[in-house]
C-alpha cells in the first residue's frame, strides 16, 4: 500500500505506518502522514555530516549515541503501535538510554534532536508541527539548522517547554547543553569545501 496523501483527514497509526511502501518515506505527526520531501540539497548533507562527525567523534566510547535519518523515532504515551500516532525521521538524534533503542530505530524521547532546514513546506514544518512535538515529548535539546543563512537556533526544555532560545551564527562557539564539556565552533559546520 502506498502511503497516503498527506491532506487526508484520516487519523492514522504506526501500524498502519507498517503496512505502507517502504520506499514512500513519511512521517506521522499526530497520526496525521506528510510526505518527506525530495533528497536534501548536497550543502544539506554536508552540513548535517559535519554535525554528524562532531558528535561521533565526541560520543565514542561514551553510553549515548549518535543516528542519522533516516532513522524512525517512535514518540507516544502508550506501547502498542496502534496508539502510536507520532512517527518522525529527525535528520540526526542523540539517545543516551539504550533501553529505547529497537530494531526499528528509537521508541521514546531522544537526548538532542537537530534539524537541518529545507526550502518550503519542510521548514515550516520543523519550525512549527515538529517544534510543538518534541517540546510536548520532552527533547532535552532541539536544534533548528539553517543552511541558507548559516545559523544555529537552539531550544532548551526548561519546565516543559523549549522556553530558553539562542541564536548562533557562523563565528560562534557554543557548549552542548547535555555535553558540558562538548564546544560547537560553527566554523566546522558551515566550513566551504568545494572540489580542487
Amino acid at each position: 500500500m502506498k502511503s497516503p496523501a498527506y491532506e487526508t483527514n484520516t487519523r492514522y497509526s504506526y501500524r498502519d505506518y507498517l503496512s505502507w511502501d517502504p520506499d514512500e518515506r513519511c512521517e506521522l505527526i499526530d497520526g496525521l502522514p506528510y510526505n518527506m520531501t525530495p533528497a536534501p540539497s548536497s550543502k544539506h548533507q554536508e552540513i548535517l555530516g559535519n554535525i554528524f562527525v562532531l558528535f561521533y567523534q565526541y560520543l565514542s566510547g561514551k553510553r549515548c549515541k549518535v543516528y542519522l535519518a533516516p532513522f524512525e523515532v517512535r514518540l507516544s504515551e502508550k506501547e502498542e503501535d496502534e496508539h502510536t500516532f507520532n512517527v518522525v525521521q529527525p535528520d540526526l538524534s542523540i539517545i543516551c538510554d539504550p533501553r529505547k533503542i529497537d530494531e526499528r530505530g528509537c521508541k521514546g524521547s531522544p537526548d538532542l534532536i537537530v534539524e537541518v532546514l529545507s526550502p518550503g513546506i519542510a521548514a515550516k514544518r520543523d519550525k512549527t508541527d515538529k517544534f510543538e512535538l518534541y517540546q510536548k515529548y520532552k527533547i532535552k535539546e532541539y536544534w533548528i539548522v539553517d543552511p541558507f543563512n548559516e545559523n544555529v537556533e537552539v531550544f532548551l526544555l526548561e519546565n516543559n517547554r523549549f522556553a530558553n532560545r539562542q541564536v548562533y551564527v557562523k563565528g560562534d562557539v557554543f557548549t552542548v547543553s547535555i555535553f558540558s564539556d562538548l564546544l560547537i565552533d560553527l566554523n566546522r559546520i558551515f566550513k566551504d569545501e568545494s572540489f580542487e
